[in-house]
């Protein structure tokens, strides 16, 4: 199990994209923080966004990345944790986010991937993959 791979291969691409399900339609949106906490990578939303209520209404999910080298698809099921913990690590890395959301009044969400895959690939096919379950 490499969970410290896809945590290093989202590191260096930076930018890695987050593709939910709202309603039937698919949608797409860029994220940057990712945490590597115990052995799960966690990421977080607002609590207020459409994308947590599309996390909670199907939370099958799919992460893309690509750190010029290689592509990275992570999918899996999205388990939101009310974990704070995670939430306060969250905030001490990004201080402004934390006082932008401690200011409104907003809560941050967090999440990890279960029964989840990794592929490490090329522009042709699988070259590592790895599953995990928690």
């Amino acid at each position: 199990m490499s969970i410290e791979k896809v945590d290093e291969m989202l590191s260096k691409a930076g930018v890695f994209y987050l593709a939910t399900v709202d309603g039937d339609k698919p949608k797409v949106r860029p994220l940057g923080f990712h945490l590597l906490y115990g052995d799960k990578i966690y990421f977080g939303v607002g609590t207020f966004k459409g994308v947590y209520k599309q996390l909670e209404a199907n939370p099958n999910v799919e992460i893309a990345s690509w750190d010029r080298e290689c592509f990275l698809r992570y999918y899996g099921t999205a388990i939101l944790d009310d974990n704070e913990a995670v939430v306060e690590k969250a905030f001490e890395l990004m201080p402004d986010i934390a006082e932008m959301y401690r200011t409104n009044g907003w809560q941050m969400g967090v999440f990890y991937l279960d029964d989840a895959t990794a592929e490490f690939r090329n522009m042709m096919e699988v070259e590592e993959s790895y599953e995990f379950k928690y």
